[in-house]
């Protein structure tokens, strides 16, 4: 349980993550996304979140699914996450799903412009429903991109029954071609570098700067460089939470 303590601040960085690359470019007015969603609820019964990431503020639409949760009145939230829904979700599962996400920026982040439209993540999640019991619930998440194909302007949630079962937990999907890919920690090379893992892991064993300048034959100013990216990366405040969620992704 003691990964969990810091959830809130690592969210919080994800947060400043998304929101940092928002400052420009035109996107689908937030209007016509609404109505397409109400209706996208109706027909497919589910629960559905639209994050505006330049507003900061969430919409809620429910076609049913939010019976289960006992959360059928809940349709508005004044931040990008859907803090309500994720109560319902254990602390373990919560940093799962952040890791998840995290995992996502990054994989689209290396993916051609004209290919990131293309992808959402789906990932398998576990809640405690109204009746007291858990159960699964099958999760979809899409980003709605400027023009430029650079910054994300709205986060889609889809949340409703796992009506099916599939061996993993989260995958990048092709909305076109099918095919999906694993978020493990097997892809987690387009995250950090080789030389930024290993700065990490001698940081996770107590190693100082000038240590590892020394034993890597390169600058203390190197180093520095190497965790701030690190830090940046990870969207962590230090380089104690940098090992933390690195040990959580199997970075480190």
């Amino acid at each position: 349980m003691v990964k969990n303590n810091h959830f809130v601040e690592n969210r919080k960085a994800l947060d400043n993550l998304l929101l940092s690359e928002n400052q420009s470019g035109e996107c689908i007015p937030l209007s016509d996304i609404l109505t397409y969603v109400r209706l996208w609820a109706n027909i497919e019964k589910t629960l559905i979140v639209v994050s505006d990431m330049v507003d900061r503020k969430s919409h809620i639409i429910d076609g049913g699914f939010a019976l289960n949760l006992g959360i059928d009145d809940y349709q508005h939230e004044n931040s990008i996450w859907e803090n309500r829904i994720l109560s319902l979700m254990s602390e373990d599962e919560q940093e799962d799903k952040y890791i998840a996400e995290l995992r996502f920026f990054h994989y689209l982040r290396h993916m051609p412009k004209s290919k990131k439209s293309e992808y959402y993540l789906v990932s398998k999640l576990r809640f405690r429903f109204s009746d007291g019991n858990i159960h699964d619930v099958l999760h979809r998440m899409y980003y709605i991109l400027d023009e430029n194909m650079e910054n994300v302007k709205y986060a889609i949630c889809i949340y409703g029954p796992a009506s099916f079962d599939f061996k993993g937990k989260s995958f990048a999907v092709n909305s076109i071609t099918g095919i999906k890919e694993e978020l493990t920690a097997s892809g987690n090379d387009t995250i950090l570098s080789s030389r930024e893992c290993q700065v990490l892991a001698m940081i996770d064993t107590g190693m100082k700067s000038a240590e590892i300048a020394s034993q890597l034959n390169i600058s203390i100013h190197t180093v520095s460089r190497h965790r701030q990216e690190i830090i940046g990366k990870l969207q962590v405040r230090n380089s104690h939470e940098a090992c933390r969620i690195a040990k959580s992704m199997g970075l480190l």
